[in-house]
């Protein structure tokens, strides 16, 4: 039994898809959590109601996490809440799908700052809230990262480097007690993939594919991200874990 009863989980990205699903397991076992949005707040305050139906305590903060002056707002009011953090998930991402020749240097540099150089300052920002007893860090990732994609190039790139940066901040923080792993995830038919131009045709493929049958959904991701902050994990620093039903292994 997971018992998180009494940390303070800060999920960004977390009113819709996989972020809401992890938000939702850490609270189902004990967790208050504060979600990040930056779009919907009316997905971002229902995820927070159903929160809160688990008897912890919620929040909601609206912050483009690739701002730091909204980053450091973001800190600040929930030091503010809670004042401490136990848990960070980095969800939150974006980034242009375009083929690599139509790609702008614009397109590139906003793509890796959403979905690489956040992470940088979320963890920042999140280490010294962390007390004596460390903490946990888990950033989502993709197989995009190692597998080529169609128009997922500077994405791919982006999450390649998110991944690597892990793995150093890892071996920083790890005399801290502060934990910091990848969650990489399959094809999961989120809101996010709607903005792929070939999504129908890559469901399609990745469930034919995919050896258990069926495709990844959030509570699979959830799942993982749940053992990972539990204390079961301890000794799993700087890896990419995979959650995918076996899709990477054969496709």
């Amino acid at each position: 039994m997971v018992d998180l009863k009494g940390k303070v989980a800060l999920v960004t990205g977390g009113s819709r898809g996989i972020g809401r699903a992890i938000a939702l397991r850490l609270a189902e076992h004990g967790a208050n959590v504060a979600i990040n949005f930056w779009r919907n707040r009316k997905a971002a305050e229902e995820t927070a109601q159903a929160i809160e139906q688990y008897g912890v305590k919620a929040a909601v903060y609206r912050a483009n996490v690739a701002d730091e002056q909204q980053l450091h707002k973001l800190f600040e009011k929930l030091e503010g809440d809670f004042g401490r953090l136990d848990i960070l998930v980095s969800n939150a991402a974006s980034g242009v799908l375009k083929p690599a020749m139509e790609l702008t240097s614009k397109h590139w540099q906003w793509t890796l700052d959403i979905n690489a150089a956040t992470l940088l300052h979320l963890v920042q920002h999140s280490v010294p809230m962390m007390n004596k007893e460390g903490g946990k860090i888990i950033a989502i990732s993709s197989l995009g990262s190692v597998r080529a994609l169609p128009n997922y190039a500077a994405v791919g790139a982006s999450k390649a480097a998110l991944e690597s940066f892990v793995r150093h901040v890892a071996v920083e923080l790890a005399p801290q007690n502060i934990q910091v792993n990848i969650v990489s995830a399959g094809v999961v038919d989120t809101d996010a993939l709607k903005h792929f131009p070939n999504r129908d045709d890559m469901l399609g493929s990745s469930r034919q594919k995919t050896p258990a049958g069926r495709l990844t959904s959030p509570e699979d991701v959830a799942d993982v991200a749940l053992f990972m902050v539990s204390e079961y994990s301890k000794m799993i620093i700087g890896q990419t874990i995979t959650v995918d039903g076996g899709y990477s292994v054969v496709a």
